[in-house]
């Protein structure tokens, strides 16, 4: 979260990953089969969600609640991400990079044509890219920086070229920097679309429902259903109730203390789904006492993250800055295992008898997460105070100004490592070796060897015990057994429901 150095950006992150509740347990990366039913190609499809975009403008702004149900539904770009995070082609029928990792080519699929029945050609990729390119109001406009040119050789082929090898940048045109939008369209994006994909949008309802119909020209298999409807509720309870009342064939985001009410209805087929959600313990590295890596390391020790899971209903343990589906993940737990025996000897070390800390958090979050640290603490002899704030106030006094000790957030977007090899990031921790290290995977070429230099630079942030990574989240989701195709994993970033079908009672 926060690669986006526009503030609108961070607000709109991390308000989006406060409402995106998690859940625990490994998935399938691929939609499940789970009705025996014969498709009814004339469907409707509800879904209940928590989270409505202010607007529908994705190129303008930033949220998951755009991406979540705009990307590979209304809009396309020339790749799209699968569930786990892999890179798969999408408007582009095939692509490939040179060996020194500078040149990307695209090769346009045949037949492509935005909803207002215009053919999509490579200029309209030129087009779209170039104003990432050049516009910084454009979301993703950071992410071309190492861009040197986009051309188009002809109709079907598009040529993108770097200054510099970046091993994010294909990742990168997965999100909104790489949709393609029609070359010279005056669509009002705010309140319309005019995309590519197997949906379009038919009506928007604000502060209840947006609507999708199938797109009959599509240029791929046609979506499964005719319609789809998304209910947007945001509180929790009222999301299971109108789930139960037979108003909703999806509910998603579940709150992990309500599933079982769903769960024991008999009613519901019930999903858990991977995510990149980073349940975050943030230290204030530059600040005294956590400068001292002593303290640090005591704090970490000092958490029970078992019982700390067990207490949200949800989750599993982290003890690294990567996540699973994230290049360079490994497991860290032997860094900071639980051990509040050492925790105290390491505070008496460091000359912290009796050492009282605040802990700022943004008022949304709940009392869940501090009410389980101030047990901890006080196990080694920590008081934590909690200061709930709100959110814009989180924003000033923490990411802005840097004036906290400890405090947490989720940090939600994939491949975020670079947060922590830069040292103006409210983290305040400056580590040369790592932004050294941070470099080199970003310029090598091969992913694998990438992969493992990311690897190094996050086993040293963990231990330099640069923050406390408490959990993954992963969502609930609760289908009615008619329902099959819906996606499990990633799906607080985007469900895809070109593949999901309702099958006939």
């Amino acid at each position: 979260m926060f690669r986006r150095t526009k503030r609108l950006a961070v607000i709109s992150a991390i308000a989006a990953a406060a409402i995106v509740l998690s859940a625990c347990a490994g998935s399938s990366p691929e939609p499940v089969k789970t009705s025996t039913g014969e498709p009814d190609p004339d469907a409707t499809l509800t879904v209940g969600l928590v989270l409505e975009p202010t607007n529908l403008d994705i190129r303008h702004t930033s949220g998951a609640a755009l991406e979540q149900i705009l990307v590979d539904n209304v809009y396309e770009g020339l790749v799209t991400r699968a569930q786990d995070n892999t890179i798969e082609p999408r408007l582009a029928s095939d692509y490939e990079v040179s060996d020194d990792g500078l040149t990307y080519t695209f090769t346009l699929n045949d037949g492509v044509t935005f909803h207002n029945g215009t053919a999509l050609t490579s200029a309209d990729v030129v087009a779209s890219y170039e104003t990432v390119r050049t516009d910084e109001s454009i979301q993703g406009n950071a992410e071309f920086a190492s861009v040197a040119s986009i051309t188009a050789p002809d109709d079907a082929t598009v040529v993108i070229t770097l200054s510099e090898p970046n091993q994010n940048f294909l990742f990168s045109l997965t999100g909104p920097a790489g949709l393609v939008f029609q070359s010279g369209d005056d669509t009002d994006l705010q309140t319309a679309e005019n995309g590519t994909g197997p949906f379009t949008l038919q009506n928007w309802s604000k502060g209840s429902t947006i609507t999708f119909a199938r797109y009959d020209d599509y240029w791929a298999d046609p979506a499964g259903v005719a319609e789809v409807v998304f209910e947007y509720i945001p509180d929790f309870t009222a999301g299971v109730n109108a789930a139960l009342d037979g108003s909703l064939d999806v509910l998603t985001a579940v709150d992990p203390n309500l599933a079982p009410q769903l769960e024991d209805s008999g009613e519901f087929v019930m999903t858990t789904g991977r995510t990149t959600d980073k349940a975050t313990l943030a230290f204030n590295n530059a600040k005294a006492p956590l400068d001292d890596v002593r303290v640090r390391e005591a704090l970490r020790l000092g958490i029970d993250h078992e019982a700390l899971v067990e207490a949200i209903g949800a989750g599993q343990p982290l003890y690294g800055p990567i996540p699973e589906l994230d290049p360079g993940y490994e497991d860290l737990s032997d860094v900071a295992p639980y051990g509040p025996a050492k925790a105290k000897k390491l505070l008496d070390e460091a000359g912290q008898k009796d050492l009282n800390l605040t802990l700022t958090i943004p008022a949304f979050y709940g009392t869940t997460v501090p009410q389980v640290l101030v047990s901890d603490f006080a196990k080694i002899g920590v008081t934590l105070k909690v200061d709930s704030v709100e959110f814009p106030t989180w924003l000033e006094d923490v990411y802005t100004n840097k004036d906290y000790d400890l405090s947490f957030v989720l940090h939600v977007e994939p491949r975020d490592f670079g947060n922590f090899a830069n040292p103006d990031y409210y983290f305040n921790y400056d580590n040369p070796e790592v932004q050294k290290l941070y470099a080199q995977a970003l310029a090598e070429t091969d992913p694998d060897a990438s992969a493992e230099l990311l690897a190094e630079a996050a086993r040293l942030v963990s231990e330099d015990h640069t923050a406390d990574w408490l959990y993954t989240g992963e969502t609930i989701t609760a289908l009615r057994p008619s329902v099959s195709g819906f996606p499990e994993d990633s799906i607080n970033s985007r469900i895809n429901l070109a593949g999901v079908t309702v099958a006939t009672d």
